[in-house]
Parts: C-alpha cells; structure tokens; sequence
C-alpha cells in the first residue's frame, strides 16, 4: 500500500496533528476543510465567501495529490446553521454541477464559531 501525506502547513495541522490530505494508492481523501485563507490567515464572515474559499483549500490539497475536483466521488457538508446550508447551492453548483459526488449533509457545531461551514471530500484518481 501506497501513502502519501499532503500538508498545507498550517499551525493548526501540526498542533492537532492531521494531514490536509492522505493519498492511498488511487484515493484521496482530505480532511475537512474550511473558508479559512491560509496565505492571509483570515476567514470571511460571510458563508458563501467561506463555501468559495473552502473549495480553492480543496482543489489545492487535490492537486497536491495529483488529482483535480473531477475525481471527488463523495463529499460531506458540515454546517452549524442548516438554515444557512441553501445560500452555498450556488457556489457548489459552481464546482460540482457535472461531478455529482455522493453527498451528506451534517449540522454540527464546528470548532470556532467563525465557520460557517466545513467540507470534505474524498477522491478517487483514474
């Protein structure tokens, strides 16, 4: 078995101790990610900025792994508001229209009440 560690560097990932993404012989699967920007450490209060920022987090980690959104087969939403949920339909429309990945959709509290939203999706490389 094949296994690949793909890191953004963030603090956050070495104090908690996870990879951004782990690549297992053709599948990948990255960890929930949120609308934080990592190059400016910032996070929008606004949910669809974060669903915007938190799908260019993804497709870096995807790419860093060798694969592209094209290859996502499931995703998994985690929103702390559900009645927020319906304004991110456009921006995931946005990026998912043609792939269709299997979905499920959780309400959790999330780790800092700044994120309005967190994403994670697995992958599977041609």
């Amino acid at each position: 078995m094949d296994k690949k560690r793909i890191s953004t560097n963030s603090i956050f990932e070495k104090e908690v101790a996870f990879s951004r993404a782990v690549v297992v012989d053709k599948t990948v699967y990255v960890s929930g990610c949120t609308g934080y920007n990592y190059a400016t450490t910032t996070i929008s209060d606004d949910i669809i900025e974060q669903t915007e920022q938190t799908f260019k987090n993804i497709e870096f980690a995807l790419t860093q792994a060798g694969a592209t959104l094209n290859d996502v087969v499931r995703v998994h939403y985690i929103v702390p508001d559900p009645t927020e949920f319906e304004k991110c339909w456009p921006t995931i429309r946005k990026y998912f229209e043609d792939i269709r990945p299997a979905c499920t959709v959780f309400c959790a509290k999330l780790t800092s009440e700044k994120i309005k939203i967190e994403i994670e999706v697995t992958a599977v490389m041609p």
